[in-house]
């Protein structure tokens, strides 16, 4: 594997990882303000990063050794409105600057199951950020969200509100292969 691509790997790792476990803590601290849609989300979405870290993790079998790994983290929790802006934050940022760089990387280093690996996170990301933004809108008017069960795939990540579909529309795992967080 080309170093560059290797190294985003790296990165999106660290970054998911640390995602996974600030989600946890978020929703720990919105069940303590009674926001507990709120906290049910935190807690599908962060099973959505584990995903995501084990994708690109398995990408990497082939090193060995400890490596840095250089990935934005938000940090300063505080309530649930500042966690979910933080959440909100992060997400764009896997949108609009991460991950459409490590494609374009992964794409001219023709390096194909990485670029799968940073797409499907990609796509799911898009909506983590409009999830989290239903439940700020909802908390900053000091209501719990009004959210139905999220699904999540376990193949990619892939996380919706309402019933999981026949096929994933990122990865084409079956409805079966979806977790629901009610």
């Amino acid at each position: 594997m080309k170093q560059i691509t290797e190294q985003h790997l790296i990165n999106a790792f660290g970054g998911e990882s640390m995602a996974n476990m600030r989600y946890l803590h978020f929703a720990v601290q919105a069940e303590k303000e009674s926001f507990p849609n709120v906290a049910r989300l935190f807690r599908a979405v962060s099973h959505a990063e584990y995903i995501h870290a084990g994708d690109h993790f398995g990408e990497l079998k082939h090193l060995e050794g400890g490596f840095v790994a250089n990935s934005m983290g938000a940090f300063g929790p505080g309530d649930t409105v500042k966690n979910l802006g933080l959440a909100i934050a992060g997400e764009t940022f896997e949108i609009e600057e991460m991950y459409p760089a490590y494609m374009k990387v992964a794409e001219f280093q023709e390096e194909k199951e990485a670029y799968r690996s940073f797409e499907w996170s990609y796509k799911t990301e898009k909506k983590h950020r409009e999830l989290f933004q239903k439940g700020l809108d909802a908390v900053e008017k000091g209501r719990d969200a009004d959210l139905g069960p999220v699904q999540v795939c376990s193949v990619c990540g892939y996380t919706l509100e309402g019933e999981a579909p026949e096929v994933c529309p990122v990865c084409s795992a079956k409805k079966d292969q979806f977790k629901a967080f009610t």
